[in-house]
């Protein structure tokens, strides 16, 4: 099958499945990726995946990233229409339908029934990335100090925090 029709089918895929945000859906992606099509190593996902997450605006714009590496431009506009186009089309068509229904009590069910599975998809998300991340006592060293870090020092930026367990990689592990 072409590429560019794969990586649109991958991405449409993962947009429809991808409830609760695109961390939800980072294990599959990797899964289909990594694992199914072969576009990208373990090691290559996580840093694309890192990225996403030190440069400003949406962490899901590493979809362009991963379509530009199997197909060039093109590809990062199929991964982009892909996983951003279906997404919005269902959110639309139910944020109509929900207002519909307001004030109905199996409106309010549903929404406390889907704060755990979104919880927990976010979850799966977190531990898909650690096992491509930590690889050594070092590495789970820097992950329990940025996560301490980010649980209990409010006053400074997350990004900051994960920026500087880079630092301390890099210049540890080389």
């Amino acid at each position: 099958m072409n590429e560019n029709l794969s990586v649109l089918g991958v991405f449409s895929l993962l947009s429809v499945l991808a409830v609760g945000g695109g961390a939800a859906v980072l294990p599959e992606t990797k899964m289909l990726v990594v694992e199914t099509h072969h576009w990208l190593t373990d090691d290559q996902f996580r840093d694309i995946y890192g990225l996403g997450q030190v440069v400003p605006g949406p962490n899901m714009l590493m979809v362009m990233v991963i379509g530009y590496h199997v197909t060039g431009f093109f590809g990062a506009l199929l991964a982009y229409l892909g996983f951003f186009v279906p997404a919005g089309v269902i959110s639309l068509g139910a944020s109509r339908l929900w207002d519909h229904f307001e004030g109905s009590p199996w409106r309010a069910s549903l929404q406390r029934g889907m704060a755990p599975l979104v919880v927990g998809l976010m979850a799966a998300g977190a531990i898909a990335i650690a096992r491509t991340a930590i690889d050594g006592a070092m590495t789970v060293a820097i992950a329990i100090a940025v996560f301490l870090g980010v649980f209990f020092v409010k006053r400074i930026n997350p990004a900051i925090l994960v920026l500087g367990g880079g630092v301390v990689g890099l210049i540890a592990l080389r």
